[in-house]
């Protein structure tokens, strides 16, 4: 239960959920982040720390530059450990709305 407390604290930042939204594009810098989200480099920096500290993203060194990607197995587990919160049945009306939607 103390894995899912620290995973919405983490994504309760709403520069991180955009920073994660950026990076399922593609991977990107630091500079290039700050250019989008026009916030600081330092900022972004500290968000990257954390999101990596959680292991959600993950980096690669390409020459001088650091590039930064989502760690998809890592977000998925998350995912898959939000939904356990699910209670409302959308899961379920969401399925159903697919189903409806292939069959017409």
């Amino acid at each position: 239960m103390k894995e899912s407390a620290e995973l919405f604290k983490i994504l309760s930042v709403d520069k991180r959920i955009e920073i994660i939204e950026l990076l399922k594009k593609t991977p990107m810098s630091v500079n290039a982040i700050a250019d989008v989200l026009r916030i600081t480099q330092s900022a972004v920096s500290q968000h990257l720390r954390v999101l990596k500290s959680a292991s959600l993203v993950k980096d690669e060194r390409q020459g001088y530059w650091i590039y930064y990607s989502l760690n998809r197995d890592v977000l998925e587990k998350c995912r898959q450990r939000l939904n356990r919160f699910c209670t409302c049945g959308c899961l379920e009306e969401k399925v159903s709305i697919k189903r409806v939607c292939k069959a017409t």
